[in-house]
């Protein structure tokens, strides 16, 4: 049977930043996965989910072409960055490329994004927004969907 890992990203007090945990908190208690919250992205990231077949992200994104609140589910080479890269950390794509390029074999061969589209967060909150929060549950059942169950 295939590791597989879900990890929910964001930050709990950057208001819907933080989605992602609120969709792999809804998983907890499930045995045929490994369900972990990750406050950050990058080489972090990567170094979270190595050793498992496959990884399942769930995160908040922005993309323009999106509404407020709409799911969409890609594969790495979909998205340029999972989360929060900051000035001393890559982007998860670069992470991934760059261990491969020096003989890492514990990368996931199946990376998939669930990312839920948030406005810009500019203010401190630990509340998410309505339809954020209303895409929670449509969010739960894609990842169950993923997972075949």
């Amino acid at each position: 049977m295939a590791r597989t890992i879900i990890v929910g990203i964001g930050n709990p007090i950057l208001g819907d930043d933080g989605v992602g945990l609120h969709v792999v908190r809804q998983l907890k208690g499930r045995t045929d996965v490994d369900i972990r919250e990750a406050y950050t992205g990058g080489l972090n990231l990567l170094d979270m989910i190595l050793g498992y077949d496959r990884a399942v992200l769930v995160d908040a994104i922005y993309l323009e072409e999106m509404r407020f609140g709409e799911i969409r589910v890609m594969e790495l080479d979909e998205f340029a960055s999972v989360h929060s890269t900051n000035p001393h950390d890559t982007t998860l794509m670069d992470a991934v490329e760059m261990s491969r390029r020096l003989g890492e074999d514990r990368i996931p061969l199946e990376i998939t994004l669930v990312g839920i589209r948030i406005e810009s967060v500019d203010e401190f909150s630990d509340e998410l927004s309505e339809k954020v929060k209303e895409a929670i549950p449509e969010a739960v059942d894609i990842v169950k969907g993923l997972l075949g169950s």
